[in-house]
């Protein structure tokens, strides 16, 4: 777990603790640790939502370099192809 995790974790704890020797009763306290949860629900989906997006972009970017690398290393074998056929075409003894 990362610091930024562990922080997370210990404000929830914090707050559940100090939620349960409030001065409220039961049933408003558990209603604000509801609504709390749900907030907390919310965080971390919009929060996963994001990390996904940025993941997705990511490999995406990583394929297209791929890509151009893989056309750039076949137009550079394709070419080297050519000059060979055109080196061994002009190479003297050939005949014409």
């Amino acid at each position: 777990m990362d610091k930024f995790g562990s922080f997370l974790l210990g404000l929830g704890l914090g707050v559940g603790i100090g939620l349960v020797f409030a001065p409220q009763s039961g049933e408003e306290t558990r209603d604000l640790l509801k609504s709390k949860a749900d907030e907390s629900k919310d965080y971390l989906k919009r929060q996963s939502e994001g990390l996904r997006s940025s993941a997705s972009q990511a490999v995406d970017k990583g394929r297209d370099a791929i890509n151009r690398q893989r056309d750039s290393l076949s137009d550079a074998i394709d070419a080297g192809k050519q000059a060979y056929r055109e080196k061994v075409d002009q190479a003297p003894g050939q005949p014409v």
